[in-house]
């Protein structure tokens, strides 16, 4: 048993030469079996591998040509660039009662998000209680579940990459890195690097030509801070003698040294599928997937990101990742949950994978850069002609492609270019491998119930977050992608507002009603064309804070007298409201900024309760006692509404009983 446990993997395919390459070695540093050994249906036992997974890179491969700095990474005695990271896998104790299928989470900041969200587990990050394995959704039907780590800055206890180091032959190489923040509260203190992540060293921290920006707007010319007023306060900190102020932008540009080749994240990614899909013990390796014939136990990959992660994936097939190192696809599907338009800094000189770009956070990084939709566009200010699968579908290697959206993304991440031209004025249908869906009114960050404030102090909302849970819609999307990937069966048709019915458009023409207080906001997120320097179809930047150039044109989804979106996958609670839901919040006025978005958490607006309420405070909504005549009335439409999307295979039956039990929380509360 003790030998079980602390088994050391030595896969010997990787002795083949500089040629073939990947993953060279699979250390397994915990070997357990799952719950005492319960067994999860005809699957059978499951079991837990934890420890580091060993990659090297052949530089000269076609296939990791477009690595940044990869040439410039120190090489082993074969001319290979070799990096290491964590990996967690859960398995069938024998893989031959697996459903033959890999369910892999791009870890979101190396967390992970898989059994809370499709097992109803509590949230672990080394799952070991029947609590923390959920209802085993997943896992009875004989799944095998993946995390990698794939960024080498995040916080400690997470699953990192240790990426390789760049140089100059040996040298250390230096170049311009600028760290954003904008304080929730006044303070003297702040981080250069994104949300407790790991920042680049400081060269030289006094040297003069470090510099301070501050602005109040992402637009607005920036105002330089006087060099000798602010300093370097210890690794990845600055400290202003006159403080920060909230609701400010404040930039720090300073030169940086030993950039991460951070693309092998990328890479990484690719091998450790393709290894698992394709390796075999005929090859002479002892695998955790050995199966009694010597063929591969998993034939078939299906990737999942959310926000960060979403935007990594769409980013790894637009690069052209879902090809491996011999041609062969990696992701059967791939489900980008909440990724928006975006895209990331996941594979340039000095990129920071952790900054995304909001209205009013992390402002202007490399991430809602063109093209934006599946299909190929062509950007009529530069001429350019591309598309998100441009590179796998000259490789023959498309993926089976869902996109998910909430009302935030059209607010805070220019949702609505995955599906329009940059000018806002054609809808791009995606293609028939690739499926569109919008959850109406949906926030991307899910509040609590009984609807309460936003707990982080940087981004609390002027209204109450929405706590509309939407993971439902998720789980029935995701058996949606599985069949059509396993079996063939075609998804439900994409669903989301569009020019051509009028379901998308501006603001000022959305349908907006009177709320109290409550104006959509006028200006959602402008996404710009970025200009980061001349170097920067080479992955380095030169420019910073880059040039602003002309912005593409969002669009918004239309709304019902309610307030709520027309479009998309309306939930019960949507289609039957007691509330205006919407994915976007306004900064509360102690935080500084009070007119623009705060993050990508959304509001919570109740409708009146009585017709005399709505008159008094001149609300344009119809009120909850107009709508419904009681709470059976109210609860019988609202199981009418699961029962039609559950025909429209957009909601899981066994979700059902839940979601009737949370409407009638729900309509207990609202009409106390």
């Amino acid at each position: 048993m003790i030998k079980r446990l602390l088994a050391v993997v030595v896969l010997t395919q990787l002795t083949i030469g500089a040629a073939e390459a990947g993953v060279t070695r699979l250390q397994i540093d915990r070997r357990e079996t799952v719950l005492a050994g319960k067994p999860f249906g005809a699957a059978g036992p499951y079991e837990k591998l934890i420890g580091t997974v060993h990659f090297a890179l052949d530089p000269s491969l076609p296939q990791n040509q477009g690595i940044v700095d990869l040439t410039l990474a120190p090489r082993n005695t074969q001319g290979l660039v070799e990096f290491s990271a964590d990996f967690f896998l859960l398995k069938p104790v024998d893989p031959a009662r697996g459903n033959g299928r890999l369910f892999y989470e791009a870890g979101n900041r190396g967390t992970k998000r898989i059994l809370p969200t499709f097992q109803n587990a509590a949230n672990s990050t080394d799952p070991t209680t029947t609590d923390e394995f959920g209802n085993g959704a997943l896992m009875q039907q004989g799944f095998s579940l993946l995390w990698m780590g794939w960024q080498w800055d995040v916080p400690e206890g997470r699953m990192r990459m240790e990426i390789p180091i760049a140089t100059d032959n040996g040298q250390a190489i230096t170049g311009w890195v600028r760290g954003n923040f904008i304080p929730g509260a006044n303070a003297t203190t702040a981080s250069v690097a994104d949300r407790g992540h790991l920042a680049y060293p400081v060269v030289d921290p006094n040297n003069p030509e470090h510099r301070m920006l501050m602005r109040s707007l992402p637009t607005d010319a920036p105002k330089e801070i006087a060099r000798s007023t602010w300093r370097f306060t210890g690794p990845g900190t600055v400290t202003l003698e006159r403080g920060f102020e909230a609701g400010l932008i404040y930039d720090v540009i300073y030169r940086a040294r030993d950039p991460r080749v951070i693309g092998v994240g990328l890479a990484g990614t690719r091998d450790l599928i393709s290894f698992f899909k394709h390796a075999t013990a005929a090859d002479g390796n002892p695998l955790p997937f050995d199966s009694a014939q010597g063929k591969p136990a998993i034939t078939l990959a299906i990737g999942w990101g959310v926000s960060q992660t979403g935007r990594f994936l769409r980013h790894f097939v637009y690069e052209g990742f879902n090809e491996d190192e011999r041609g062969r696809i990696v992701f059967d599907g791939v489900f980008d949950q909440v990724g928006g338009a975006g895209r990331g800094s996941f594979n340039h000189r000095f990129g920071q994978q952790s900054r995304d770009q909001l209205q009013h956070f992390n402002i202007l990084y490399p991430v809602d850069m063109f093209p934006f939709t599946d299909a190929d566009q062509t950007d009529p200010e530069t001429g350019v002609t591309d598309g998100l699968l441009r590179r796998a579908t000259r490789s023959n290697t498309v993926p089976k492609f869902f996109h998910v959206l909430t009302d935030s993304e059209y607010f805070n991440r220019a949702g609505s270019l995955v599906h329009t031209d940059v000018t806002g004025t054609r809808d791009i249908p995606p293609p028939a491998t690739s499926r569109i869906y919008f959850i109406a009114s949906a926030p991307h960050i899910v509040g609590a119930f009984p609807p309460a404030p936003y707990a982080d102090l940087d981004f609390v909302g002027r209204a109450d977050m929405n706590p509309l849970v939407y993971t439902p819609v998720i789980r029935a999307l995701f058996r949606a992608l599985d069949r059509w990937v396993a079996e063939g069966v075609a998804p439900p048709a994409s669903r989301y507002p569009q020019l051509a019915d009028g379901t998308l458009t501006t603001v000022a023409a959305s349908g907006w009603p009177t709320i109290p207080g409550y104006a959509r906001p006028s200006s959602p997120m402008s996404t710009y064309r970025l200009d980061f320097g001349p170097d920067w179809p080479k992955g380095i930047v030169t420019i910073e804070p880059p040039t602003i150039g002309k912005p593409f044109v969002g669009r918004v989804p239309a709304v019902d007298e309610a307030g709520n979106d027309r479009a998309g996958i309306r939930l019960p609670e949507i289609a039957v409201p007691l509330a205006t839901h919407t994915g976007w919040n306004y900064r509360r006025p102690e935080i500084g900024a009070p007119d623009r978005l705060a993050s990508e958490i959304g509001s919570y607006l109740p409708l009146p309760k009585s017709r005399a309420d709505r008159e008094r405070t001149k609300d344009g909504r119809q009120s909850i006692a107009e709508r419904y005549a009681s709470q059976t009335d109210y609860l019988g439409r609202i199981a009418l509404e699961a029962v039609a999307l559950v025909e429209q295979r957009l909601l899981l039956p066994e979700d059902v009983p839940a979601m009737i039990q949370r409407a009638r929380a729900h309509y207990d509360w609202a009409t106390k």
